[in-house]
C-alpha cells in the first residue's frame, strides 16, 4: 500500500512511517519542519526514514491547500495516516493560531483531499486532552468531551467533529485514536521526560506543576504505535479508541525513575498547576482491546530506562 503519513518528522509521525516501511509498505511523508522545537532533531528523524527506498517526503504544511493538493495530483494515495498537529497545552495559550490552522484547517484539507481523490481510509490522532477535568476515572470513550479546558482540546475535539462529519456524508471511513501521553526514543523535547532529563543532566532546576502531584497514563511509544498500525490494518466505518497504558503514575515517581537511571538527583522548582493542565489522566483500553487486540507491554521502569538509553546516546552523538 501507499499511505500518507502527515508529521513524518515528528515523534508518533517517525515511529510510524519506520515501522510502515519495514514490513515493505510505500510511505509518502508530509512535514514543514517547524521551529515549535528544535528542528534538528526533525532532520535526524527524517534521516533515518531516507534510508527506506519506499519513503518519499514533502516539506509543506498541510495547512496549505494548493500545495498539499499537489501531493495527491502526484501521488496514488491508498491510505491517509494523519498525525501532524501543532502540539501542546501550554503553547496554545500562547499562539491559539497556530492551532486553528494546524490543526482544523489542516485536518479539513486532509479530509477534503479524501473526498476529492476517493481515499477511503482515514486515520487520526486525537489525545486524552479532549477529557478535559473529567471526574469519572479512567477515560472512557463514551464520557462526555464538550468541556475542552485548553485550545489544544478544543481543536482535537473539533477534528474528531469534522471526520464524523465527513464519514457521514461522503462515506469515508475514519478512526481517531486518542493518545495517552507518549513517551520513548526520539520523544518530543517540551514533553516531561525529555525536558525533565535534559534539565537534570545540565544541573538545573526543573519546573514542577501542581508540585509534582498530578499523574500521567505515560504510554510507550512502540506501544501506541502498534495501536496505530492495527488502525490503519483494519478500517472502521467511524470509531473513537482511547490508546494508553492504563496505568497512570505521578510526576514525582516519573523523576524519581529519571534520578534513578541517570544517576543524578534533580533540582526540584514546585509550582501551582499550570492553567490548561488536568490533574489526571487514565485511559479505558477495553475498546481497543475488542477492535484492535490492544495489549501495552512496555512498563513505566523499563521504558524509562529504554528512554534515558536513547537519550545519553543522542546527546553524545
Amino acid at each position: 500500500m501507499k499511505i500518507l503519513v502527515t508529521g513524518s518528522a515528528g515523534f508518533i509521525g517517525f515511529h510510524t512511517a519506520k515501522k510502515l516501511l519495514e514490513r515493505g509498505d510505500r510511505v509518502i511523508g508530509i512535514d514543514n519542519f517547524n521551529n515549535y522545537y528544535d528542528p534538528k532533531l526533525k532532520e535526524a528523524r527524517n534521516r533515518i526514514l531516507k534510508k527506506y527506498k519506499k519513503y518519499k517526503l514533502y516539506r509543506l504544511d498541510f495547512s496549505d491547500y494548493k500545495k498539499l493538493e499537489k501531493v495527491f495530483k502526484k501521488e496514488k494515495i491508498d491510505k491517509i495516516c494523519h498525525l501532524g498537529a501543532q502540539t501542546g497545552v501550554r503553547y496554545s495559550l500562547e499562539h491559539p493560531e497556530a492551532y486553528e490552522r494546524a490543526n482544523i484547517q489542516g485536518t479539513l484539507n486532509l479530509l477534503e483531499m479524501a473526498r476529492l481523490y476517493k481515499i477511503k481510509h482515514f486515520i487520526f490522532a486525537s489525545s486524552s486532552s479532549i477529557y478535559g477535568n473529567n471526574k469519572k476515572v479512567p477515560f472512557s470513550e463514551s464520557d462526555r468531551t464538550d468541556n475542552p479546558i485548553s485550545l489544544y482540546a478544543a481543536t482535537k475535539k473539533a477534528c474528531e467533529l469534522m471526520a464524523y462529519t465527513y464519514h457521514n456524508l461522503y462515506g469515508i471511513n475514519c478512526t481517531g485514536l486518542r493518545f495517552f501521553t507518549v513517551y520513548g526514543p526520539w520523544g518530543r523535547p517540551d514533553m516531561a521526560l525529555f525536558k525533565f532529563a535534559k534539565l537534570i543532566c545540565a544541573n538545573k532546576s526543573i519546573p514542577i506543576f501542581n508540585k509534582g502531584n498530578h499523574s500521567r497514563d505515560f504510554t510507550y511509544v512502540d506501544d501506541i504505535i502498534s495501536g496505530v498500525i492495527k488502525a490503519i490494518d483494519k478500517p472502521f466505518k467511524y470509531e473513537i479508541i482511547n490508546l494508553g497504558n492504563s496505568k497512570p503514575v505521578s510526576l514525582n515517581y516519573i523523576i524519581s525513575r529519571l534520578e534513578k537511571e541517570l544517576g543524578k538527583k534533580a533540582k526540584r522548582k514546585l509550582l501551582p498547576l499550570q492553567a490548561g493542565d488536568v490533574n489526571k489522566t487514565c485511559a479505558d483500553i477495553h475498546k481497543a482491546r475488542k477492535l484492535l487486540n490492544f495489549q501495552p507491554k512496555i512498563n513505566i521502569e523499563r521504558g524509562v530506562k529504554i528512554f534515558v538509553d536513547w537519550f545519553n546516546q543522542y546527546h553524545n552523538n
